[in-house]
């Protein structure tokens, strides 16, 4: 029976195969209590699970040293390194030595708990990339109980493979292709993926800044996640369909829905060749508008796939993922300007726009500093708050940036500010900075300075903010949950997250007119960026200048080529003004 199952779609395209079926691999593990005598042994279990771990992506690491850029992009090395740094994290290996010890829980039982505890911090994030960094902590825990349990990789697993009838629909001169439906997928599991006969996977969780999703993106696969129950649902050789473009997994379907889809396909592949050869072209309107498509990265080595994409810089450097995971020990200056300016020198040229530390009450650098008092941590001490709060740590990545400035050309971006005293605080600790690189005789460039525009007080006192800032940047994802008083991580509320929002465009519109009154640079860096239903009204209200996710920037660059910018002008008025902004931008 044909039924389907919806999740998150993170990465284009349409997968069709045969269903490879793994499931979690916690869902077994054995709980019990072990004799004192017993505790050694059990923490040297766990030891010997880490480091064959770790020796196991060391070896990976150097595999990919032997590849090229289409079968090991750069985002695969790099979080291969993040799931390094998680594997030597001190909570996470004190936690398990505690459960051990202190509760006498065997070595797997002590894992899985010290992951629920730790998973429960990264639920409480407000902020949708940080909170999903969760799903790497599972998945090293993942690997770790695959070692000691025996268990292979599930894209490393033989599988057998079989025709039928309607495997002739494709093409019965080849093996029928195979599709991963899975618990989860670590960043080693999608190396091997690549490297496997799988055309596309689905799994039960993630979210669009999952891991998972952005290597998925950067190797071009056809995936879905969120999924919930796929991994259920499926059975073992089904025949499915995975509609990366929205995000549903078709499973047993009927010969005319796969013939269907097999045209789809088809057709997708001649978009997807289409787009490819923009990946040189300039971003100009018909009318001779040039616009610059900007590139959303996270971590320094990022510089290279956005390059690739066709970026003609970084519009938003996510800074705070270099905090994270220390166990509490913030990186230091050296660290900091090393990971800058690899990133720098990684756009050869191009402009970087490095966002200062973003985490707060709400998503905490380590649990020491998680603040349980605030009922609403989202509008606690977090952003720029947490930086002037702590001005000795503002300070230390103020003066990473600028020495970082150096090597090329820098925007300096300072996330949720709203007061007047806020701005004269932060400048004023950047003028501190200056001095301090002056009297260390430390070399260092100059860089322009600009807010982001995320809170709506912000958006509604623009002539101050254009006083003191260079340029400035609309992060649309907080603008609107701030302006709707929607929490986008609760599901209860989540359809009422409306990017549509009268207000919400008002906003938007207002911050880009205002900008273009005072010959003011002026971005919008948040997920409207990458719609492609938003370019043709963004470019009506004025906007040159995008950053997005580049795997996003081909397609909004071919609706910028086909635009005509002056005479969308009145129409994206319009839809600013309508009572229903989301009728209109549709007719």
């Amino acid at each position: 029976m044909t039924f389907a199952v919806h999740g998150i779609a993170v990465a284009r395209g349409i997968a069709i195969g045969r269903a490879v079926v793994t499931g979690s691999g916690r869902a077994d593990v054995v709980h019990y209590f072990i004799q004192p005598d017993q505790i050694g042994p059990e923490i040297e279990r766990i030891r010997v699970g880490r480091n064959a771990v770790v020796e196991e992506i060391q070896r990976l690491q150097q595999t990919i040293t032997t590849m090229g850029p289409k079968e090991a992009p750069h985002e695969l090395s790099a979080l291969l390194d993040v799931h390094l740094m998680l594997l030597q994290d001190e909570e996470l290996i004190e936690g398990v030595k505690h459960w051990i010890t202190d509760r006498l829980y065997n070595a797997e039982w002590a894992l899985t708990t010290q992951l629920e505890v730790l998973s429960r911090q990264f639920d409480d994030m407000e902020d949708e990339y940080l909170r999903e960094r969760k799903a790497d902590l599972e998945q090293v825990a993942e690997r770790i109980l695959r070692y000691m349990k025996g268990i292979p990789s599930p894209v490393t697993q033989p599988v057998a493979r079989r025709k039928t009838q309607q495997d002739l629909l494709l093409d019965d001169s080849v093996d029928v292709p195979l599709v991963l439906v899975a618990h989860d997928l670590s960043p080693a599991d999608m190396l091997q993926f690549k490297q496997s006969v799988f055309a596309g996977f689905v799994t039960d969780v993630g979210g669009k800044t999952s891991h998972t999703a952005i290597v998925a993106r950067s190797l071009d696969i056809p995936a879905v996640v969120g999924a919930r129950s796929a991994s259920n649902l499926v059975r073992q050789d089904d025949w499915v369909i995975i509609d990366g473009d929205t995000g549903v997994m078709i499973v047993d379907p009927s010969a005319i829905i796969l013939a269907e889809y097999g045209f789809k396909q088809r057709q997708a592949e001649l978009e997807r060749s289409r787009l490819n050869r923009l990946r040189h072209t300039a971003a100009v309107t018909l009318d001779g508008q040039k616009v610059e498509l900007l590139a959303n990265i996270e971590l320094p080595d990022d510089a290279v796939g956005a390059l690739k994409a066709g970026a003609v810089g970084v519009g938003l450097f996510r800074s705070e993922f270099l905090f994270m995971g220390h166990g509490g020990d913030m990186p230091d200056e050296e660290a900091q300007y090393q990971a800058y300016k690899r990133a720098i020198e990684g756009m050869q040229g191009l402009p970087v726009t490095i966002r200062t530390l973003d985490v707060g009450a709400d998503k905490p650098l380590d649990d020491s500093r998680r603040d349980f008092a605030h009922l609403n941590p989202a509008l606690g001490l977090r952003a720029i708050r947490l930086s002037l709060a702590e001005p000795d740590m503002f300070r230390t990545q103020v003066r990473a940036i600028l020495r970082a400035a150096a090597h090329g050309k820098v925007n300096l971006l300072i996330p949720m500010i709203a007061h007047a005293t806020e701005i004269r605080q932060t400048l004023s600790l950047i003028d501190f900075a200056r001095a301090e690189l002056d009297n260390r005789g430390v070399p260092y460039g100059s860089v322009e300075i600009g807010a982001m525009i995320e809170i709506p007080a912000a958006a509604l006192s623009l002539r101050t903010f254009l006083k003191y800032f260079d340029f400035l940047s609309i992060g649309t994802n907080d603008l609107i949950q701030y302006t709707l008083a929607i929490d986008r991580s609760d599901e209860s509320v989540a359809h009422l997250y409306d990017p549509c929002h009268p207000a919400v465009l008002r906003l938007v519109a207002d911050t880009i007119a205002e900008c273009r009154r005072q010959n003011k640079g002026v971005s919008v860096c948040g997920e409207m960026a990458g719609d492609t239903q938003f370019t043709r009204l963004l470019l009506g209200l004025g906007l040159r200048s995008f950053s997005m996710h580049p795997a996003q920037i081909l397609a909004v660059k071919q609706e910028v080529l086909r635009a005509d910018a002056s005479r969308l002008e009145t129409w994206a008025r319009e839809v600013v003004d309508s009572e229903d902004p989301a009728q209109a931008l549709a007719g």
